[in-house]
C-alpha cells in the first residue's frame, strides 16, 4: 500500500505546477503568432520579425545555465517565481510599446523570464514524479503546456481581430499572474547544496550526461523556429485559410500523443519514439513545403503534432534520466537551452531566407534539419551497439 502511494503521479502539488504551468504557457502562446503581426503593425520587417523572435529565444538560452544554478543553490521556488514574475512585467509592457527598439529590450526580458521560469517549471515536475514513471509522468505534465497550444495561438489571433494590442498584452500578462499566484501554494523539493559547489559552479554551464539527447532536440526545434515566426504569414501570402486551426490541430495531436508516447519511453525506450516521431515532423515540413490548400495545412498540423508530442518529452525524460539527483536542474537547463537554440536560430536564419527565397523554401530548410537529427540519432545507435559489443 505505501509503494502505491509512492508512485502516485496526480498528487496535489503536481496539479498545481501543471495548472501554473497551463497560464504562463497560454499568455505565451497568445503572442506566439501575434507578435510578428504587431511587428508588422509598428512597420518592422521580415528580417526584424526573425530577429524579434530569435532574441526572445537567444536571452532565454543565454540565462538558462545560471537558472540551473540557481535551482540547485536558491532552490524551485525562488527561481520559478523569480522567472514569472519578469515574464508579467515584460508582457504587461507590450501593451506600451511604441516602437520597434523597446520591444526589442522588453523581448529580452520577456526571454530571461521564459528561461527562468520553463527551466524551473520542468526540474519542479521532475521532482514531483516517480522516477520509473518519468517518461510518462513528463508527458502528462507537458498536456499543460499542450492544452495552451490548443487554444493560445488560435485565441490570441481572435482576439486581436476584436482589440487592440493595448488590451490584449494586458490579458496576456493576467494570465502570467495566474500562474504567480498558483505556483505560490506549491510544496517545493528542498535541494542539497554539493560541497565543491563555490569551485565548479562558475565554469559548469551545461549537463555532460544530457548533451545527446539536446544535440538531437536543437535540430528538430529548428523547424518550430519557422512555424511560429512566418507561418501565419506566409499562409496569408498564399490566400489559404485557417491559420487559427492549424495551431489548434497542432496542439490537439501533440495532447493526444502525450497520452500514449511517455509510456511507450517507459517501456521500450526512446528509439520506438524518436524514430516515428521525426519521421512525422519530416512529413510535415514536406507538407508546408508543397501547401497547395487548407487540407494540407490541417494534415501537416496533424502530424507535426503527433511527431512533436512524441518527440519532445521523450528526449526531455533522458536527458534528465542520466543525470544524478543533484543534476537534474542543469540537466533540464541544459536540455531547454538546446531547445531554445534550435528556435532562435530557426527564427533569425528564416528570416533571411524568406527575405531572399520566400516563405517555401523556410520548411524546405527545416526538413533537412529534421534528417539531420536523424542521422545523427542513428550514428548514437550505432556507435551505443559498438561499444555494448
Amino acid at each position: 500500500m505505501t509503494e502505491l502511494v509512492k508512485e502516485k503521479i496526480w498528487t496535489k502539488d503536481f496539479v498545481l505546477i501543471c495548472s501554473a504551468n497551463f497560464f504562463i504557457f497560454l499568455g505565451f502562446q497568445m503572442t506566439l503568432p501575434t507578435i510578428p503581426l504587431f511587428v508588422q503593425e509598428l512597420g518592422g520587417s521580415d528580417q526584424l520579425i526573425g530577429v524579434i523572435t530569435g532574441i526572445f529565444t537567444f536571452s532565454a538560452l543565454l540565462f538558462r545555465p545560471f537558472v540551473g544554478h540557481l535551482l540547485e543553490s536558491k532552490g524551485r521556488q525562488f527561481t520559478y517565481m523569480f522567472g514569472l514574475s519578469l515574464f508579467v512585467l515584460s508582457v504587461g509592457s507590450y501593451a506600451f510599446v511604441v516602437s520597434i527598439a523597446f520591444l526589442f529590450i522588453m523581448r529580452i526580458v520577456q526571454g530571461i523570464g521564459w528561461g527562468f521560469s520553463t527551466t524551473a517549471t520542468g526540474t519542479i515536475a521532475t521532482d514531483l514524479i516517480p522516477p520509473n514513471r518519468r517518461g510518462e509522468g513528463m508527458g502528462y505534465f507537458g498536456l499543460s503546456g499542450n492544452l495552451a497550444m490548443a487554444f493560445g495561438p488560435a485565441l490570441g489571433l481572435t482576439l486581436t481581430g476584436y482589440m487592440s494590442f493595448t488590451i490584449f498584452f494586458i490579458i496576456c500578462a493576467a494570465l502570467g499572474m495566474v500562474a504567480f499566484l498558483l505556483s505560490s501554494r506549491i510544496h517545493y523539493k528542498n535541494v542539497e547544496k554539493p560541497e565543491n559547489q563555490s569551485v565548479t559552479a562558475r565554469f559548469d554551464i551545461f549537463e555532460k550526461s544530457a548533451i545527446q539527447p539536446s544535440i538531437l532536440l536543437f535540430f528538430i526545434t529548428v523547424t518550430f523556429g519557422g512555424i511560429a515566426s512566418f507561418l501565419p504569414l506566409y499562409t496569408e501570402q498564399k490566400g489559404i485559410e485557417g491559420i487559427e486551426l492549424y495551431f489548434l490541430f497542432f496542439a490537439l495531436f501533440l495532447m493526444l500523443s502525450r497520452t500514449f508516447a511517455g509510456r511507450i519511453y517507459d517501456s521500450k525506450g526512446h528509439i520506438a519514439v524518436f524514430l516515428p516521431g521525426s519521421f512525422m515532423i519530416f512529413g510535415a515540413m514536406i507538407l508546408l513545403t508543397w501547401l497547395p490548400n487548407s487540407f494540407i495545412l490541417f494534415t501537416a498540423a496533424a502530424l507535426y503534432g503527433l511527431g512533436f508530442g512524441s518527440v519532445q518529452p521523450a528526449l526531455q525524460a533522458w536527458a534528465v534520466d542520466k543525470a544524478s539527483s543533484r543534476r537534474k536542474g542543469m540537466a533540464n537547463a541544459t536540455f531547454f537551452s538546446f531547445f531554445d537554440l534550435g528556435v532562435g536560430i530557426g527564427a533569425i536564419t528564416f528570416g533571411q531566407v524568406a527575405f531572399l527565397f520566400g516563405y517555401s523554401f523556410i520548411y524546405l530548410l527545416s526538413a533537412v534539419s529534421v534528417s539531420i537529427s536523424l542521422i545523427l540519432y542513428v550514428g548514437l545507435l550505432v556507435r551505443g551497439r559498438r561499444k555494448a559489443i
